[in-house]
Order: C-alpha cells, then sequence, then structure tokens
C-alpha cells in the first residue's frame, strides 16, 4: 500500500516558515495517493524559483527545468507519451512572465498536462520583485513607488483559448486543493490549476488571514460558463473564488493525430532508416 511518505525525498523542504509551498507540496502528495500513482506512474516538471526547489523534495520521475520553460518541455513529454501523468509545477512569474507564450501554446492546442502555478504576484525567490500579476500600484523592491502596468488575466487567458480545465485553489485550503489537483489530472487536456499562495516573507500584505476573508469557494466542481467565469475572477481582490472556472471537453493534442490515438510515440517502432536514400531525397 503507498503511503504519503513513499512521494518524499531524502530532503526536506527549505521554505519559509509559514510559505504557501507546503500546503501546495501536501496537495499534491495527496492527489497523487489518491489517484494511487506510484512514484514510477507519474512525471513531474519544475519551473525555477521556490515552487522550482519542490524538485528536490518530491520522489517521482521529474525534470527540473530551465526558468519559464517548463510548460514547453511538459508538452514535449506529452508528445512522447501521452498517457502518462504529467504535472508541470511553476510559479506566476516563471510561467505568466518567461514562459507565457508556452503558457498560451499550451492553451490553445490543449496537451494533455496539469500545470499546478504557485501564485503570490512576487519573484520571491529573488526577494520580492514584482511578477506580471502584481496589482496596479503594489509597492515592491522593483517597484518602489508602485507597479504601472495592469496585471496579466492569465484565468481569463485560459479560459479565452478554451484550456481543458481552469481551476483556482488555495494554498491553506489542502483537502479542497487536494480534489482540484485531483480533478486536473483526470481531465483530459490542458490542465490549470493556479494557487493562490501566501508568501508571508516577502508579501506581507497578504497573508493567510487576508486571504481566508476574501476567498470563497464554488458552491459544486461542474465548472462555469465563459461569461460567468469571467465574472466571478473580476470580483477579484475583494472575493477569491476558488473551484472549477471553466470546463472544456474539446478533443486533446494528440487527438488531432491518427498515428497517435492508438499507441503513444514512445510506443511506436522506428523504422530502419537509409541515410544514403535519405540524404539524395535532399540533392
Amino acid at each position: 500500500m503507498l503511503t504519503l511518505n513513499d512521494y518524499n525525498s531524502r530532503i526536506k523542504p527549505s521554505w519559509c516558515p509559514g510559505c504557501g509551498n507546503f500546503g501546495i507540496w501536501g496537495a499534491l502528495k495527496n492527489a497523487l495517493l489518491k489517484q494511487n500513482l506510484s512514484k514510477d506512474d507519474v512525471c513531474l516538471l519544475y519551473d525555477v524559483g521556490c515552487s522550482g526547489n519542490m524538485a528536490d523534495f518530491v520522489h517521482t520521475y521529474g525534470i527540473h527545468t530551465l526558468h519559464g520553460r517548463v510548460i514547453s518541455v511538459a508538452m514535449g513529454v506529452s508528445i512522447a507519451n501521452h498517457q502518462f501523468p504529467i504535472v508541470a509545477i511553476g510559479g506566476d512569474g516563471g510561467i505568466y512572465g518567461e514562459g507565457v507564450e508556452h503558457f498560451i501554446t499550451a492553451c490553445r492546442a490543449n496537451v494533455n498536462i496539469t500545470a499546478i502555478v504557485h501564485n503570490n504576484s512576487l519573484y520571491s525567490l529573488t526577494t520580492g520583485q514584482k511578477s506580471p500579476l502584481a496589482a496596479k500600484g503594489k509597492k515592491t523592491k522593483s517597484t518602489p513607488h508602485g507597479v504601472v502596468e495592469v496585471p496579466f488575466q492569465p484565468l481569463k487567458s485560459a479560459i479565452i483559448h478554451d484550456a481543458g480545465f481552469v481551476a483556482r485553489g488555495f494554498g491553506a485550503d489542502i483537502p479542497y486543493l487536494t480534489e482540484l489537483i485531483t480533478q486536473a489530472m483526470q481531465h483530459k487536456g490542458f490542465s490549470l490549476v493556479e494557487v493562490l499562495q501566501p508568501c508571508p516573507t516577502f508579501n506581507k500584505d497578504m497573508s493567510v488571514q487576508w486571504y481566508l476573508e476574501r476567498v470563497k469557494k464554488l458552491p459544486t466542481f461542474d465548472g462555469l460558463s465563459e461569461k460567468e467565469a469571467f465574472e466571478k475572477v473580476d470580483e477579484a481582490p475583494d472575493s477569491l473564488v476558488t473551484g472549477v472556472l471553466y470546463k472544456s471537453e474539446r478533443p486533446a493534442y494528440h487527438e488531432h493525430f491518427p498515428q497517435l490515438q492508438q499507441v503513444p510515440l514512445l510506443g511506436q517502432q522506428i523504422e530502419t532508416v537509409h541515410i544514403e536514400r535519405l540524404i539524395n531525397s535532399f540533392i
């Protein structure tokens, strides 16, 4: 029988006390256990940053990617074996900043992966510069007079591009986040779980109590219409709705290709290549 300890490495987490990453780490392990996935049954990919440090703390197949590239590498893994559970883990800086083009592409293509985004609206590993999700006017180390730009809207962007599954959770509500991650992993296509992640060291204005006063769960996991989801997202920051915001049943990326529908690329036989014939074809 699998236990939560089976997913722990020999390295203990080094996050700051009270960091929301602990809750995400626990919920992810709970979701793997709930699906009875052994360490050999799943591939976790990590971006750079505080979220990426999780690569040292989880004992499964894993790839520690470059900053902003976790979605693109996860897409490559999925194309090789779309039947393998694949989870891309990163922060709002890496996925919505450096990697935003890959994020939008994954939504459009509906590649069969799950993305878990740690959202604290900062680059916390580098001591608290603003991320693309920082609110207009927020003062950070890189914006001492306040953020000038309006924040990027990743949830709306995912819905506009008809991603398969779009949800938002809260790092301090581990049971509910466990269910969201589980459903995301079991949904066909690109699944986004954005997690509101308290950062007590560098984002003291948005404490756990600040979130508790604003987080409101949706009553069901059924998903909303595009219009309803947009209205819920627009209630921020006074109300931060968590739950399944949107679902799409359109085909996943690999289902558009007959050669991938039955057998993953990894399981297909490679035909003998006659190199001279191949070279001559280019002459």
